[in-house]
């Protein structure tokens, strides 16, 4: 929901990703990272289960590991991206294939755009994002000011939410 109003939120140049691959897209996602691991290697990293596991060991970079995507991984990133803990997501998954976390995976990829990051959930869009100039620099993500939204009240006296939203701006 939108409040017509915009806030800022710095996005640094060594950005916090997280990766996260369904089971039939996990070579391929390890593959993309083995060719861009030297750029990998300046950022923060974050995966879910075993994602994270084998990311790790293939590329010999630290990967902060969540929990697997069923088991709770896709909602601990979508509470990181609300948090402005990820900067940038990169999610294989897999068109194709019946998910039994589905819902999971739709509140992810709806938090990503709440919040504005990045998501590639292709090869080609990771490449292109990973290789935009703004990867390695320092940007101001604008997103909506949700403040009002948090903090509306019900019948003019009853306050919904006591939490702020981020207060990275």
């Amino acid at each position: 929901m939108s409040t017509g109003t915009q806030k800022t939120i710095a996005m640094r140049s060594a950005k916090k990703i997280a990766l996260v691959a369904h089971d039939h897209k996990k070579a391929d996602l390890v593959e993309w990272a083995r060719f861009n691991r030297g750029t990998l290697a300046r950022h923060r990293l974050f995966a879910t289960g075993t994602t994270g596991r084998i990311l790790e060991a293939e590329l010999g970079l630290p990967v902060q590991r969540l929990l697997s995507g069923p088991l709770g991984g896709d909602q601990q990133i979508g509470s990181m991206i609300a948090k402005g803990e990820i900067d940038f997501l990169i999610f294989f998954w897999d068109p194709l294939a019946p998910l039994p976390h589905d819902p999971d995976i739709k509140a992810l990829l709806r938090l990503a755009v709440v919040w504005n990051i990045p998501v590639a959930c292709s090869w080609a869009t990771a490449d292109f994002v990973i290789s935009s100039s703004l990867m390695n620099a320092d940007y101001q993500r604008i997103v909506p000011d949700y403040e009002g939204y948090v903090t509306r009240t019900i019948d003019g006296s009853e306050t919904l939410a006591t939490t702020k939203p981020l207060a990275n701006s």
